[in-house]
């Protein structure tokens, strides 16, 4: 083997794994709004424009779950709760009293782990669990799949087309898990950014965020619904948000 070839040997075997690496993780750049928001509407959760889709993250959590619930009953509104699986086995009444309450159930994933190295058949295997999870309990088989941090890898995108759920981040949020979460911060920086057809990210636990933030959401949504209703907005579950499109298993993230 000439000195040549050697380099060219060495230089693939690094390009291979770095190209790997980086179709892993390109999709996660629609985790940036300016990414997102123009070139991916469905995967931002834009739905019918005189609608809200109400959505929270990381529960179910006895501790901060039924406040939600109770609000969210006293206002009126459903929503959709994107819940963790490990959770949903350890409390199966709260999922079972959510869901009679009328709300609706996503997945967020198995844990709320961090996603940058490839892992397809784990990543598949999980987000199948925690449908399993959510169906055993509930009766109801999910059809959203949001994932933890937000951030979409091509196993996160294969693993939820496989499992028959369309990706859906979100249009509008609150920072509602930093330890410096207000209500009226929470309020201010979704006013920033809905929209008619906007979807709504906050969390009903503080299970992977700032101890006791839930407090700023969950004070948040008496004005959050109200300021929604004054402009005409009618605010719900992503159910209700646009009819979801049956999910492809096999072709390119578009959603």
């Amino acid at each position: 083997m000439s000195l040549g070839s050697g380099r060219a040997w060495r230089a693939a075997a690094f390009l291979l794994p770095a190209g790997a690496a980086a179709a892993h993780i390109g999709p996660a750049a629609t985790w940036l709004p300016g990414v997102r928001l123009p070139l991916f509407p469905g995967l931002s959760g834009t739905g019918h424009r005189h609608h809200i889709a109400l959505t929270f993250d990381d529960g179910p959590d006895p501790a901060s779950t039924p406040r939600f619930l109770d609000a969210l009953d006293g206002l009126g509104i459903r929503a959709t709760f994107f819940v963790l699986g490990e959770r949903v086995v350890r409390h199966p009444a709260l999922v079972r009293e959510t869901v009679r309450r009328g709300h609706e159930l996503g997945v967020h994933g198995w844990t709320h782990d961090r996603p940058w190295r490839p892992a397809f058949t784990r990543t598949a295997e999980e987000v199948e669990r925690s449908v399993r999870a959510v169906h055993d309990i509930t009766g109801c088989r999910p059809r959203w799949y949001r994932p933890p941090y937000g951030i979409l890898t091509t196993s996160r995108w294969w693993a939820a087309r496989r499992a028959g759920l369309r990706t859906v981040l979100w249009s509008a949020w609150g920072r509602d898990w930093t330890a410096g979460a207000t209500p009226a911060s929470v309020r201010a920086r979704i006013a920033a950014d809905l929209r008619g057809g906007g979807t709504v990210l906050l969390h009903d636990s503080d299970r992977h965020s700032a101890p006791g933030c839930w407090h700023a959401a969950l004070g948040a949504l008496p004005v959050l619904v109200r300021d929604c209703r004054e402009a005409g907005l009618s605010v719900g579950p992503l159910r209700e948000h646009a009819p979801p499109r049956p999910a492809a298993r096999s072709g390119t993230p578009t959603e």
